[in-house]
């Protein structure tokens, strides 16, 4: 198949898929999602994806009452069915479906599960990216990923006007995220990447990264960082499940990095054997 989507039991092509009007995705948003690649059809660190899925849900008192395994099983059997060595694979649960009110205390069925899955290729490791900044007026709960993503669609669209290819959102002086992505930066052989509270999105390749940088000796400082001190360092580069290392030469049209290729190399360079031992690509 070219592609497939899922809805609480029902599969078909993405394009014929229909859902309630009543599921409060569709008023409130109300829900939570992840994605990740497929690599040869094996899901990039599926585990890791599953758990951030439940554990996004727990936060906004959503209780998925289909097992991690099950949820696996269902996401790999859309996978099994699509043609391609590289698959995009997207999958949310909302709170369910009720008729439209405020309040959520029973007033819904109860959880939805909806997938899909589609060929698209992973963005390239080896190029270099321009970004713009903009002030990040999101919500305090970024640490959720959450199906509330206007701001982020508008960061991004914004990058898109400006011929960019990433929105690095910032909260004063300090620096965020960005519009779908985590953002590094390196500075005298050290990894700085913004702790894990309650502004960013705890980030699978982040983590993975993270591992990365202990195995290859690389010092990594996980604390707050501000716009000058980005624009300022020796490379920048953003992470995602299908961006994975993307370093960036631009930032607001002001050359940015670019200046310690070797240990960025060392952590590109990993990532993609580690892709490759796990994937068999």
């Amino acid at each position: 198949m070219k592609n497939i989507a899922y809805y609480n039991g029902k599969t078909g092509p993405i394009e014929e898929m229909m859902v309630p009007m009543n599921d409060r995705a569709c008023y409130f948003g109300d829900g939570v999602y992840d994605a990740t690649m497929a690599v040869n059809h094996v899901p990039m660190h599926f585990d890791d994806h599953i758990n951030r899925i439940y554990n996004s849900a727990r936060l906004i008192d959503i209780d998925i009452p289909m097992p991690k395994e099950e949820m696996k099983r269902i996401l790999q059997s859309l996978i099994d069915q699509v043609e391609g060595d590289s698959l995009f694979v997207y999958w949310q649960v909302t709170r369910g479906v009720g008729m439209r009110n405020h309040p959520y205390s029973g007033a819904a069925s109860g959880p939805s599960l909806w997938a899909w899955v589609r060929p698209n290729g992973m963005r390239d490791v080896y190029g270099a990216y321009r970004c713009i900044t903009m002030e990040d007026t999101r919500f305090l709960h970024c640490n959720i990923k959450t199906i509330n993503l206007l701001p982020a669609v508008i960061a991004n669209q914004r990058a898109v006007e400006a011929g960019c290819d990433e929105t690095i959102f910032h909260r004063g002086e300090r620096v965020t995220e960005c519009s779908h992505s985590n953002v590094h930066m390196i500075r005298d052989g050290v990894l700085h990447t913004a702790p894990c509270d309650n502004l960013i999105l705890p980030g699978i390749a982040r983590k993975h990264i993270l591992e990365i940088c202990r195995e290859e000796g690389i010092p990594v400082v996980e604390e707050p960082f501000t716009v000058k001190e980005l624009m300022e360092a020796d490379e920048v580069f953003f992470s995602s499940s299908s961006a994975v290392t993307c370093r960036v030469r631009e930032i607001d049209g002001k050359p940015v990095g670019m200046r310690d290729e070797a240990t960025f190399a060392r952590i590109r360079d990993a990532y993609q054997r580690k892709i490759k031992e796990e994937c068999g690509k």
